[in-house]
């Protein structure tokens, strides 16, 4: 079902995938240019349903809007908050996760401590920009890690850089693969499996 909130940038499009007595929440978003059908969210989206949990997949009001760079980071954060506030309302009463793929990733890392999130999922977390590591924003995952469960999964040859071992409650690498993934989607839903029951038990 898709469904469509307001926010202080503008309109935001979550397609929502709901259970009978839901026992988690789950917002997911998307990479920069990209969407909320990218193959790796729908794995985790699938994964998630199946052990009980409400999957809202978010579009950013400045893809909404046809933008394909998100702006300013302040602007961005504040639509997040507004978009998990309203689907809290909603599905009162569940842990909430929320997680994404690079650029999304670090909207939910940076925003976990905020929305009283109890994990975070990080697909492809842009350590850095290509060629460009002395620019790190290993600061924003550590920050959410030292406050909430973090999982990072990364492609092993992801020129946006791999976070550390210890930058995350568990870092996976996804042998051969870059920074959208192109298989290794088993793996990525054996990951997230363990750890999105957890929460739903």
């Amino acid at each position: 079902m898709a469904v469509r909130f307001e926010t202080s940038a503008g309109p935001a499009e979550i397609e929502l995938d709901e259970v009978d007595r839901p026992r988690l929440l789950l917002l997911l978003t998307h990479g920069s240019g990209g969407g909320v059908d990218a193959k790796d969210l729908l794995v985790v989206r699938d994964r998630a349903v199946a052990v009980g949990a409400v999957v809202g997949r978010v579009a950013q009001p400045y893809r909404v809007a046809g933008r394909r760079a998100p702006g300013a980071v302040s602007r961005q954060d504040a639509a997040w908050l507004e978009v998990a506030a309203q689907l809290r309302e909603r599905f009162p009463g569940v842990p909430l996760v929320q997680g994404g793929r690079s650029n999304g990733a670090r909207v939910a890392c940076r925003t976990a401590v905020a929305v009283g999130a109890v994990g975070v999922l990080a697909l492809s977390f842009p350590l850095h920009p290509p060629g460009k590591p002395e620019k790190s924003r290993r600061d924003e995952l550590v920050a959410a890690s030292a406050a909430v469960d973090v999982v990072v999964i990364n492609g092993e040859r992801d020129p946006f850089g791999i976070p550390e071992a210890g930058d995350a409650a568990e870092v996976k690498i996804i042998p051969g693969q870059p920074h959208s993934f192109r298989a290794g989607f088993e793996l990525i839903g054996a990951t997230v499996d363990p750890w999105l029951s957890r929460w739903a038990a």
